[in-house]
């Protein structure tokens, strides 16, 4: 991604050049730093990523990011295995935790992903096998004049977020399946000039999916 509007860039006040959208917020600035496009083959936070973009639906990312403490004590962690034995009672429980976003909808679609997971895990071995087959060989048509430093879907988000719904799953359109995708590092979209732009690219390189 090309730099070609310096507002898609800052300077930190450690000196660090990072992309424009994470502030000066302490948790915002470590989230970029040490997560945002760090490439993630873990099943649970594969897992956690899917929901918590669900639930970030019509909220911002950094409200959902301080309240991720209180996501993974209420959702176990996110262990699919855990959180598919989920029941009505535990749904009741978590509409009255105000630690998390009280929706049932996205709830109980957290519960069905789990069982989803599972669904995943037994055919293909684990989330990352079959996510990361969505990594795309290149850069997308879609990103090439685009007014900004990224789209907010692409033709590979729009294509991930029907394969899973196929399956399945819920609250995974192609907005958050584009989100998913930039944060989990299946694509590196730190601005060029960012520091972080090599290294992600580097660590991505390096993802090797048997």
């Amino acid at each position: 991604m090309v730099a070609d509007n310096p507002e898609w860039l800052q300077v930190g006040t450690d000196g660090s050049t990072r992309c424009w959208w994470c502030g000066d917020a302490d948790d915002y600035v470590a989230y970029h730093d040490d997560e945002w496009g760090r490439p993630t083959l873990d099943d649970n936070r594969l897992f956690e990523k899917i929901c918590l973009e669900g639930f970030q639906s019509g909220l911002s990312w950094l409200t959902i990011l301080r309240k991720r403490d209180n996501f993974r004590a209420a959702f176990s962690d996110f262990d699919f295995y855990q959180v598919a034995q989920f029941e009505e009672s535990d749904v009741e429980r978590l509409l009255l935790d105000a630690g998390i976003v009280r929706h049932r909808g996205k709830i109980e679609a957290t519960i069905n992903n789990a069982q989803r997971a599972i669904d995943m895990v037994e055919e293909h071995g684990s989330l990352a096998a079959w996510l990361w087959r969505w990594r795309p060989d290149e850069r997308e048509p879609d990103l090439t004049g685009h007014d900004g430093p990224a789209p907010a879907t692409t033709q590979t988000s729009k294509d991930l977020s029907v394969a899973l719904k196929r399956l399945g799953w819920k609250f995974f359109g192609p907005t958050t399946a584009y989100a998913f995708m930039q944060a989990m590092g299946l694509v590196n979209d730190h601005v060029e000039g960012c520091e972080w732009h090599d290294i992600c690219a580097s660590e991505q390189a390096a993802v090797v999916i048997g």
